[in-house]
């Protein structure tokens, strides 16, 4: 059939359906042609694990024995969850660098020129993104389990937890896309990754209790996202109150998403 066939009587364009069919469609070739590249070059897998790796061992076997908490099976169940949520923040860093070397490469023109959904090449790249960090979440646990960590509140709020982290991640991804988008360099997209994604994971309750911190520090850890996601996840997995962090999260995540997703949309837009 074709375009004329399928547009709406007196429009000239195709109905709403069918444009969002094609957007789908789209969508899902950009997607697959981003996570071709694991399949292709198996050392960027290597590199998207080691470091989270790295934080599980560093953490767990030089740090763990100096900080005292008070959770069931010890520092590692209290460590893991925020590993994990660290790890979904890290994974960003790929988002705005991908988007930042393909502006400058030119690919992000080209595919523009294509007869395709504008909405694809972003779109395409965020889900091969949360693709990629479900998958290293993934090994992430199964590295915890190795170094002792275990879920101690059932097969349900396990896998609600990994959601959970892939969700965040998602979102983090909105504010690397509009990063990568907005700066376009790939290196100074890199250090500026590092100006907001390290004080915002470290200075949470990732890592430390939060009342170990001074008190002016505490009031910034207590009030930022990282905490209450974390806070949520290590609930989820070792048991305790839930609800309380879960809707502070939630309402972290949607802010992020209402703020960042247009960000992003207007910065993809304005390229090239």
């Amino acid at each position: 059939m074709s375009t004329a066939e399928l547009a709406a009587p007196g429009t000239g364009t195709p109905p709403l359906g069918v444009r969002a069919r094609w957007a789908i469609s789209d969508t899902l070739t950009i997607t697959r042609r981003n996570l071709m590249i694991w399949t292709r070059v198996p050392a960027y897998i290597a590199f998207t694990v080691i470091q989270p790796v790295l934080f599980v061992l560093m953490f767990r076997y030089v740090f763990g024995g100096a900080i005292p908490v008070h959770v069931k099976g010890g520092y590692v169940n209290f460590l893991m969850p925020g590993i994990i949520g660290q790890t979904a923040a890290f994974a960003t860093f790929g988002t705005a660098i991908a988007l930042a070397i393909e502006l400058q490469k030119g690919v992000i023109d080209r595919l523009r020129s294509m007869p395709m959904a504008r909405s694809a090449v972003l779109a395409g790249r965020l889900v091969a993104d949360t693709g990629r960090m479900f998958i290293t979440i993934l090994i992430i646990v199964a590295v915890g389990y190795a170094v002792g960590f275990r879920f101690e509140n059932g097969f349900a709020a396990a896998v609600a937890m990994v959601l959970l982290a892939t969700l965040f991640g998602a979102c983090m991804s909105c504010i690397a896309a509009f990063t990568g988008l907005a700066i376009k360099d790939e290196e100074a997209v890199q250090a500026f990754g590092m100006i907001w994604l390290f004080p915002l994971t470290f200075l949470s309750s990732a890592f430390v209790p939060i009342r170990t911190m001074p008190g002016w520090l505490q009031a910034f850890a207590n009030n930022q996202p990282v905490t209450h996601v974390v806070d949520t996840m290590r609930a989820l997995a070792l048991g305790g109150p839930v609800e309380a962090n879960l809707w502070k999260s939630l309402a972290w995540l949607g802010g992020i998403l209402i703020v960042f997703a247009p960000l992003s949309v207007r910065a993809y837009r304005r390229v090239g």
